[in-house]
């Protein structure tokens, strides 16, 4: 198995993130950023739109963070990442959608806008309506999260890894964020797993005032 992708991208973090919840073996290629590699046509055979993460398993090449979320958790977690139960799946499908279609370019806005850009080109608009906006939506995965330990339940599910894989950047990046109370405690169950301290809660300077990748 093989995972191509720089383990500083956002969506490459979630891939990691699952296989190493999962304990399975495989090779890191790194790929993107300073390494390059996205316009090779032999990485255009796995993926034409030239993107990571990309899974390589055997004869399968994923592609799509969430997608690969998805198989290996089909196919290596069925009952503990992947609910057996279709209801139960359904609410880790969810809230990952959700984190997909309304989470992430907000809060890829705001990790952008603030982070990423150079402090003389940052336009503070953009920035505080991204903020405003993510504070909205954590402000309803907070409600969701009341009473439970994880997204989908008590149990740590493929539902938890979209957002997870955010929390540590939005509360590290120095932007000042709303803290909500419940959202905080399951950041801080998932800082309990080995698997998310290695691969999401990790330095992420490099990127600071960074455009080019």
């Amino acid at each position: 198995m093989r995972l191509w992708g720089r383990r500083s991208a956002f969506n490459v973090q979630k891939a990691l993130w699952t296989l190493g919840e999962l304990g399975l073996s495989f090779e890191h290629v790194d790929a993107g950023g300073d390494a390059g590699g996205l316009d090779r046509p032999a990485f255009l055979a796995m993926n034409p739109h030239g993107r990571i993460p990309v899974l390589e398993d055997g004869d399968v090449v994923v592609w799509e963070s969430h997608a690969i979320v998805r198989y290996l958790a089909a196919r290596h977690a069925v009952g503990t990442l992947w609910p057996e139960d279709p209801a139960a799946r359904s609410e880790a499908d969810r809230w990952m959608d959700w984190s997909q279609t309304t989470l992430q370019p907000d809060f890829m806005a705001l990790f952008w806008g603030y982070y990423r850009t150079p402090e003389s080109q940052r336009n503070e608009q953009r920035i505080a309506a991204a903020a405003q906006s993510c504070a909205a939506h954590f402000e309803k995965l907070d409600a969701h999260l009341a009473g439970r330990r994880f997204v989908a339940g008590d149990s740590f599910t493929m539902g938890d890894v979209p957002a997870g894989t955010a929390l540590h950047r939005y509360f590290e990046m120095g932007y000042l964020v709303p803290e909500p109370p419940h959202v905080r405690a399951w950041h801080a169950r998932l800082a309990e797993r080995e698997p998310f301290r290695t691969h999401v809660q990790r330095p992420f300077d490099e990127l600071r005032g960074r455009l080019d990748f």
